[in-house]
């Protein structure tokens, strides 16, 4: 609000500052030399007064920003307040031993599943896995019978 005022007020010295100038003009035509200088000394000071409130202006524009800002900063914090607050409360509920005891009751049930599954499944021996490479080199030594290969020439292809 203020900043508007002073903007108000910038364009009421400004209007003033006009109509003393045109005056200053009217009163050197009339040879009033005196009251023309008197009139330019006090449009000069208005000049300052302008050039005070473009600078208490800024200064309040600044003000309005930093404010802003801080604002922002504060909905910044509370916002971390809130999410440490909310994780002590999930800390609270499940501790570190918590976790620990899951984990192990979980790695024990998937090695009880595995052993389960290798019963079921019948696994194999070692004596069972030997018999099975030992049938697998005879195949593979085993010859192959190839079919026979003819034994005339190929026939020229005619363009």
């Amino acid at each position: 609000q203020q900043r508007d005022k002073l903007r108000q007020y910038q364009k009421r010295i400004s209007l003033h500052l006009e109509k003393e100038r045109a005056l200053a003009r009217q009163l050197l035509r009339e040879g009033k030399k005196e009251k023309a200088m008197l009139l330019l000394k006090k449009k000069r000071y208005q000049e300052q007064l302008l050039d005070k409130t473009e600078n208490q202006i800024s200064n309040l524009e600044r003000m309005v920003q930093d404010i802003e800002f801080t604002q922002i900063e504060m909905k910044v914090i509370e916002g971390l307040k809130i999410g440490n607050e909310c994780l002590n409360k999930m800390h609270q509920v499940m501790s570190i031993e918590e976790v620990e005891r899951i984990i192990g009751e979980t790695q024990d049930a998937v090695e009880y599943q595995r052993q389960i599954d290798e019963i079921l499944a019948g696994s194999l021996t070692e004596e069972d896995e030997d018999a099975i490479l030992e049938e697998l080199n005879a195949i593979t030594q085993e010859q192959i019978e190839l079919p026979e290969v003819p034994s005339e020439p190929l026939p020229e292809e005619v363009p």
